[in-house]
């Protein structure tokens, strides 16, 4: 199940949460105490009304002539993607790309932990990586349900990547997300997050070949 939507809410909606959530976050240090559907229009080039639809898609509600308070939509929309109760998950795959995923700071802000790494190659299991224990992949089963774990992450090559969620989801998760290059196939219910690098990179490739 691929990028699904979530009850009937638009995908780009979904995806334009977290651009609303860095904008208020920079008005709200600036002392913003209250924005407007027309505020978010001209900083993010949309048109009000589409804001106002993602917005009240996420469950907030402006007032006439006020517009939203800053503080409020924040908490808001950060219920609404799950960013107030902390996600833990396990990451596949403790190569380059794992180890830099494992390393990245960002994550505690949008509420994700990444617990531990797994991975084939015994030859890394026991190590730690950026404080991340590495086990190997036959451990897998027993900590994801040992600590209730319901996300994995994918960084292992292509040829790996279908045994690789094969594991997690016979371990019990319920999402992927796949950094790999391959996409994998999952059962209907297991929800597939694909971050595709080749694309945007071609995307961007495109966009900068038009320019010149």
């Amino acid at each position: 199940m691929k990028e699904q939507q979530r009850s009937g809410i638009p995908l780009p909606t979904i995806k334009r949460i977290p651009v609303y959530v860095s904008v208020l976050e920079k008005w709200l240090k600036e002392g913003k105490e209250t924005v407007s559907t027309t505020d978010f229009a001209a900083a993010l080039t949309l048109k009000p009304v589409q804001v106002r639809k993602d917005l009240a898609f996420a469950g907030a509600e402006g007032k006439p002539r006020i517009g939203y308070r800053t503080e409020e939509l924040l908490e808001t929309l950060h219920r609404f993607v799950g960013w107030n109760n902390l996600s833990e998950a396990v990451l596949v795959g403790a190569g380059a790309l794992g180890t830099a995923i494992l390393g990245y700071k960002g994550f505690d802000r949008f509420g994700l932990k990444i617990k531990a790494a797994f991975d084939i190659d015994e030859s890394k299991c026991g190590a730690t990586v950026h404080d991340k224990p590495v086990y190997p992949i036959r451990d897998l089963k027993q900590y994801v349900k040992k600590n209730g774990i319901i996300m994995g992450i994918l960084t292992v090559s292509e040829n790996g990547a279908q045994p690789a969620a094969d594991a997690l989801v016979e371990a019990g998760i319920q999402g992927i997300w796949n950094f790999s290059p391959a996409q994998i196939d999952v059962p209907d219910s297991i929800f597939v997050q694909q971050e595709d690098l080749a694309a945007g990179l071609a995307v961007l490739a495109v966009r900068i070949k038009e320019r010149q």
